[in-house]
């Protein structure tokens, strides 16, 4: 049996770089679809408590570095073969993840991106679950991204029933 030492050192800087570069290709893939959401953003009608475009930028890059490091604990705490199912539910989250923008943001389907939003509130749940089995710190630096994925489905919906006529 491998040492928890061994474990360490095969999830050094390389996996960590691994998790980063992972994390930032879903980021750049919600970024790409994002890329025209400020004009898009401003058309819609949206509810008093929704943040102004600008804070979306700074809130969703601290959430992908906190993934990122989450995801790196799981692989560090335990090895890559034991922490396969975990970052296999941290790799759906990230595709849905990515996914909404494009149904929100580029195809502009509202029932779909509602849909879709509250799957991803799911899979980032399990993903906790998985991770604080591992690892409880990496498990808690996902719950803000939980807690700001609540906001979003609660926004999605509110923008959506605003807005029957564009999304």
């Amino acid at each position: 049996m491998t040492s928890p030492a061994v474990f360490q050192r095969r999830a050094g800087l390389p996996a960590l770089l691994v998790c980063l570069g992972v994390t930032g290709g879903a980021a750049f893939a919600a970024a790409f679809a994002s890329r025209s959401s400020a004009e898009f953003y401003a058309l819609l009608v949206k509810p008093a408590w929704a943040p102004p475009a600008w804070l979306f930028g700074p809130v969703w890059s601290m959430l992908y570095l906190f993934m990122a490091i989450a995801a790196w604990r799981v692989w560090r705490a335990v090895g890559f073969e034991r922490a396969t199912a975990p970052l296999g539910l941290y790799l759906l989250q990230l595709g849905l993840n990515a996914l909404w923008t494009w149904l929100f943001f580029v195809w502009h389907d509202g029932p779909w991106a509602t849909a879709e939003v509250l799957l991803l509130w799911a899979s980032i749940a399990a993903t906790i679950v998985a991770f604080r089995r591992r690892d409880r710190p990496a498990a808690l630096l996902l719950l803000p991204y939980l807690l700001w994925v609540s906001f979003a489905s609660a926004l999605t919906i509110s923008v959506w029933q605003r807005n029957p006529g564009l999304l």
